[in-house]
Parts: structure tokens; sequence; C-alpha cells
């Protein structure tokens, strides 16, 4: 069986899997490391990222080079840009994809000058969920465009979680404070009220308010993933309204990978990381959403049956999974 060589170019910063840990590392960067890593396990692909990285290195047997030196290769059987067209331009390439991470209207796609592009490079939209699929237009989709839902990272999987363990009434918010924090400070000072001594915990950097500190809201220290890890396992619930920004939400599926009940109004592809009633709850409105959180933090029995059906849910999707499906994208068979 012949080599199937695939290369992913993004430019977004300096880095490589080296760097996996690195709280600098967001959703896209790590989705880019955990396929690639994973892809490179079969040994009849050839993986190559080229970014911004600035020295040639093999890691994982996936060769990371600067992205001035594609040139400088052979042409590969698949080209995958990160989320602009625009690197499609770089090298010949008979099958094309643009692996999108956001919510990218036409008015911003033609702001970013990545029609031209996308016209003369034909590629196939990779999109990570329903939401994104539908709100992906036409025309910025119209040589095809198809699903491919992510995963945490294996970290997360491979993390033991006590099915025992009732953590203190801590609320967690591990998404980007531009993601509908308002919204959620505003509930929470009606949650706090009727949860005796509860805290929420949000991401910094943020500004916290006098009113947010007398309802014991608190910054995270933003550390490695460990930290996060253990914080979220300290945690009773994960309070995330939604946003229309996102297209996955990778917090929530860590979150709910460690078990840890979800509040959410549904925003975005918040829908599709939780089950209601199963293993969190979406609510229809302001009222339902304090509601809901209030359970969750004072009622036991609701937190270990929602926690319960977590555990039985573990581990329903890794990055095995996703190169699987995404080798059928591409129409690769090893």
């Amino acid at each position: 069986m012949s080599i199937n060589k695939i290369y992913f170019v993004e430019k977004s910063f300096v880095f490589n899997s080296k760097d996996f840990d690195s709280h600098i590392i967001a959703g896209s960067e790590k989705t880019l490391i955990n396929i690639s890593s994973e892809l490179s396990k079969n040994k009849d692909l050839d993986i190559k990222v080229f970014n911004l990285t600035k020295n040639k290195q093999i890691i994982n047997n996936v060769e990371w080079n600067n992205i001035d030196q594609i040139n400088s290769y052979d042409a590969p059987d698949v080209l995958i840009a990160m989320s602009d067209a625009n690197l499609l331009s770089l090298i010949k390439c008979k099958k094309k994809f643009l692996w999108s991470h956001s919510v990218q209207p036409l008015e911003k796609f033609l702001r970013k000058k990545q029609l031209f592009a996308f016209i003369k490079n034909k590629p196939t939209m990779i999109l990570e969920g329903n939401y994104h699929f539908k709100t992906r237009s036409f025309l910025t989709s119209f040589y095809g465009k198809k699903i491919l839902p992510i995963s945490v990272d294996y970290e997360f999987i491979e993390t033991k979680v006590d099915e025992n363990l009732l953590p203190e009434k801590k609320a967690i918010f591990t998404t980007r404070s531009d993601r509908n924090i308002e919204l959620l400070l505003s509930c929470w000072a009606k949650i706090f009220k009727k949860t005796k001594n509860s805290s929420l915990y949000i991401n910094p950097p943020y500004n916290l308010k006098k009113i947010d500190i007398e309802n014991n809201v608190k910054l995270r220290t933003k550390g490695n993933k460990l930290d996060l890890i253990n914080d979220l396992l300290n945690s009773r619930v994960l309070l995330n309204p939604g946003h229309k920004g996102e297209v996955f939400c990778l917090a929530a599926e860590e979150a709910r990978e460690l078990c840890v009940p979800i509040v959410t109004m549904g925003y975005g592809s918040l829908k599709e990381r939780v089950d209601h009633k199963i293993t969190g709850f979406i609510a229809k409105n302001f009222s339902e959403f304090i509601d809901y959180s209030i359970q969750l933090l004072n009622d036991k029995e609701l937190y270990f049956k929602i926690k319960k059906n977590l555990i039985k849910k573990r581990n329903s999707r890794n990055y095995k999974n996703v190169a699987e499906d995404l080798l059928k994208i591409l129409n690769i068979k090893v």
C-alpha cells in the first residue's frame, strides 16, 4: 500500500506539539496537535504540519516545519488548511480541505479576503457539529461540507473520577470571558442567594466588580492542563449559557468527560454537549437556568443521579474515532 501524504497548514502563532500542555494552546491548536499525532500512528500515512514554528522538528512521527518551507516538499495527496482559505494556495494539491473552527458569516469571509482563494482551490469544508454545519452559508461551503466532531485530550479520558465524591458547592466557567460572562454573572447573583456557601470560579483575565466579589465570584489560577482537570474534578457544576460563536465548546466536553454536570441555555453548540436531564440541563430561559443551577448545587441526590449518567457515557469519543472519521471524509483507506 502506498504512503498517503497529508499536510496541515495553519498560521496563528509559534507553537508545535511540545507546547501541548501550555496555557497558550486553545481549542483549534489542541485539535491540530491531537489529530496530527493520532494520524501519525498509522505507518501508511506521512503527516506534516506547516505553521509558524521556527525550526523543523519531528515529534511523535509528525514533522513540524515553518510554513515558508512548504514549497521545498513534494505535493501532498491531501492538503488541510486550518481556518484560512488563503493557505490552500501555498502548494499544489488535488484534494484540498478547509477546516473551520468558528462561525464565519459571508461578511467576515470577505473581510478576511478569503473568497478568491476559496473559489480558486475549491475546498470541502470540515465543520465540527450540527450547529456549525447549519450556520455555514451555502456561498462559503459551495464545494461541500462535512461534519467532524472533535474530542477532548486523552488526559481527560484517562483521569480517574471518584463516583462517590461530592464536591463543595463550587460552580465553574472555563470558557473565555467574552462568551456571555456578563449574562452568567447576572444569573449567578440570584443563584448565590439561594445556595449557601457556594462560589463561582471563572477564567482570568477579568476585572471582578465589587458585587461579584460579594457574590463569591473568584478568578481561577489559569495554569496547565492538570490544574484545569483538578479544578473540574472539584466542581459540582459547570455553568455555561453558551454563545453563538461556540461551534463545539471544548470546555463543556472536558467537563462532561470528567463527569461534571452542565447547566446551559444551549446557545451556539452547547445544546449538542448536553443531554437534557441526563448529563445536565438545557434551560429555556434565564429563570430555568437559575433554577436548574440552584438544584444541582443544593440537591445531593440530583447531583449524584446526573453524575452516574455521566460516568456511563465516559470515553464515548476519542481522537482515534476522530482520525477514523477524518480519513473517511478524505476518502483515504489505510
